[in-house]
């Protein structure tokens, strides 16, 4: 008889009864379609429960300290007070739902392609893309090459944070980023880690290297461009940087319509109808549908992203980035305990200790300001800058 509040041992006939559940109903999946028994981890610190390892794997992610800092992450619109624009942590719900409707009618494997897409942008840094471009030139100059968004995901859910993800799951947010190369995506195998470790090296030394590993990593490729391609048109309209959707080319009227709706719709339906997930395992748009996508790109880059409303406070936010990176290299080699890379980051107890010891300065100082959010990095910024008021006396 089981003693009053132990919790009870594991049912091994109810998991086998569950991986048997499981192996039927993959085996209804595509043939190309990434499987349970081929997940490869790492380190396998704990053995796999009642979840598939790639739904153990999107748990994860949502457990992380990085997910939860998706909720102050600027999608496009830095500096622009509305809470009806898009931050990252929609952004991700979309590119998961999109991406689970096309897996779904491929047949492809579900679970995988939410974990990969919950943690595709995770590595992305306060101010959009060109708070990257900041702090990518600062890396340089401090020796530990450029910054890379995915490269970044990675390194935080594998390193920093230490989640002994499948390696499906990592390669397929390394390579997510790179929308000029969605014409026709197949899979590249990666057999090991090694070959892995490989991959991230040759994109964090700016050689984008390989497309993903399963077909489910190159449709969340493709989700990624149909979750922002609209939404961001319709968030433009929202803070008046274009009047209306109409203002998009004719070409791209013609093929998409004028709302994000009808765009998504578009996208999704010329995507299954030219993919094969049964026989050659590729993802592909139509010719005519990539050229107008490319076209709507170039409208957006021009029209939303190179605006000069938005890029009005770059030249500031450059300086912030400087100055941050400036401080906290120095806390970090004057050994300042007290400094918040120090309280908030390196001696964190969900920071992996063994990361901490073999990472340089600079790139601590790089990991750290990577994982700020938006309001946290401003608030960084104003005690270094901002004179500090004393209430009443200094007794």
């Amino acid at each position: 008889m089981r003693s009053k509040g132990a919790r009870p041992g594991p049912d091994h006939g109810q998991e086998s009864r569950i991986y048997r559940y499981t192996q039927q109903r993959e085996a209804l999946l595509s043939p190309h379609a990434a499987r349970s028994d081929q997940a490869l981890r790492r380190k396998n610190r704990k053995p796999e429960d009642i979840r598939t390892p790639y739904s153990r794997d999107a748990d994860r992610i949502l457990h992380t300290r990085a997910y939860t800092r998706y909720i102050d992450k600027t999608q496009v619109f830095y500096l622009v007070e509305n809470d009806h624009i898009t931050h990252r942590v929609i952004h991700v719900q979309l590119v998961s739902k999109i991406a689970r409707t096309i897996g779904r009618c491929l047949r492809l494997n579900e679970d995988l392609i939410e974990a990969i897409a919950l943690g595709h942008d995770i590595g992305h840094i306060p101010y959009g893309h060109f708070g990257e471009s900041c702090l990518s030139a600062l890396c340089e100059e401090h020796g530990i090459g450029k910054f890379y968004h995915n490269v970044q995901s990675v390194r935080f859910l594998d390193q920093i944070e230490d989640q002994d993800l499948t390696m499906q799951v990592l390669d397929g947010i390394l390579c997510h980023n790179g929308e000029t190369d969605d014409v026709r995506i197949s899979p590249e195998p990666c057999p090991d880690w090694p070959a892995f470790d490989r991959k991230v090296g040759a994109n964090a030394a700016g050689n984008r290297s390989g497309a993903p590993m399963t077909l489910e990593g190159c449709v969340v490729k493709f989700a990624d461009t149909i979750a922002f391609i609209g939404r961001d048109l319709q968030d433009a309209q929202e803070v008046g940087l274009i009047n209306d959707m109409n203002d998009i080319p004719g070409e791209c009227k013609e093929i998409f319509g004028t709302d994000n709706r009808a765009i998504i719709d578009t996208l999704i339906h010329n995507l299954l109808n030219n993919s094969d997930a049964s026989e050659d395992g590729f993802i592909a748009y139509s010719p005519d549908v990539e050229h107008a996508l490319a076209t709507l790109r170039a409208f957006s880059r021009q029209r939303i992203y190179n605006n000069p409303k938005l890029t009005v406070e770059s030249e500031k936010i450059r300086t912030m980035y400087r100055i941050l990176f400036s401080k906290y290299l120095c806390d970090i080699e004057s050994d300042r305990r007290d400094s918040k890379i120090f309280k908030e980051f390196i001696n964190s107890p969900w920071v992996n200790p063994d990361y901490s010891r073999s990472t340089s300065p600079a790139g601590l100082v790089r990991d750290f300001i990577a994982g700020m959010t938006d309001r946290y990095f401003l608030k960084r910024f104003e005690e270094c800058v901002l004179p500090r008021r004393v209430e009443g006396s200094f007794r």
